[in-house]
């Protein structure tokens, strides 16, 4: 049979996304498995057995502390070196909403990992709206920089929602932020519907910048606010009985593909195999 990439769909107390990210990896030619963080802590899942982790959207742990902090620093202390050895073996890792709140946590972005067992310090965070409240909507997207998970995607401007109470994307210090844009790690910004400055809601959280999305310098972690998996299919749009057809998927479903081809073309073989 075909080989196809595996992903690993990592949830926990609070996850709500998974099953949406879970179809969205399905739909791009993916095998997944929807994993619970304790089986991965118990040892009944190996994460080297799979080739993208995704880290998805929600309220794990309810968001004490902080928003993802919780499930930040079990990844960070217990699992860390199994990450650092997932991502050094060129594999993929996304996380979306909480999954970036997560990611940015355990220092997984902006800075990737330092070495294959110690994630870097943060350097970032994904602190309160601007607005002081939960801010749900769609917002547009300007797509920039190079990574695994934008390719086709150059200067395009998706439509995708949001879901959060603590999206607005800060560095330490302004030298980040320069190295950030230096490294081309910048993936996505808010934009206007044609693509210009924006201003609230079009920044639905004040992030510094209009910066919605990154990746570390490899291209192959990529973090982001806005849900692609929520507009996976056009029917998703919110007014889809109102635009022309434009085929089965909507603006978020080239991320999930780009995922699935570059593990295809890169980490698997293109031939036939029996298992």
């Amino acid at each position: 049979m075909i080989r196809k990439p595996k992903i690993i769909v990592l949830r926990t107390a609070g996850t709500n996304c998974d099953g949406e990210m879970a179809f969205a990896f399905e739909k791009s030619g993916g095998e997944v498995d929807l994993v619970h963080v304790n089986q991965l802590l118990r040892g009944e899942v190996h994460l080297q057995d799979y080739h993208i982790l995704a880290i998805p959207g929600g309220f794990t742990y309810g968001d004490d502390i902080s928003s993802g902090r919780i499930l930040a620093n079990e990844l960070n202390v217990k699992l860390g070196q199994q990450i650092g050895s997932f991502i050094a073996d060129g594999k993929l890792m996304i996380g979306v909403c909480n999954g970036f709140q997560v990611m940015i946590k355990a220092g997984f972005l902006p800075g990737g990992l330092a070495s294959a067992s110690t994630p870097v310090s943060q350097t970032a965070t994904l602190t309160f709206n601007d607005s002081g409240k939960f801010e749900d909507r769609w917002v547009h997207l300007k797509v920039e920089g190079k990574s695994v998970w934008t390719q086709g995607l150059d200067n395009n401007i998706l439509y995708l929602p949001v879901a959060h109470a603590e999206g607005k994307f800060v560095t330490i210090d302004q030298d980040v932020l320069e190295w950030l844009k230096t490294n081309g790690q910048v993936a996505f910004r808010y934009c206007s519907s044609s693509g210009g400055e924006p201003h609230y809601p079009d920044n639905p959280n004040g992030s510094v910048e209009n910066i919605a999305g990154i990746t570390d310098k490899t291209g192959r972690i990529l973090g982001l606010m806005p849900h692609p998996e929520r507009h996976f299919l056009s029917l998703q749009h919110p007014s889809w009985t109102r635009q022309k057809h434009k085929g089965t998927f909507g603006d978020g479903a080239r991320i999930f593909q780009n995922g699935v081809d570059y593990i295809n073309n890169n980490l698997l073989s293109k031939t036939t195999v029996s298992v």
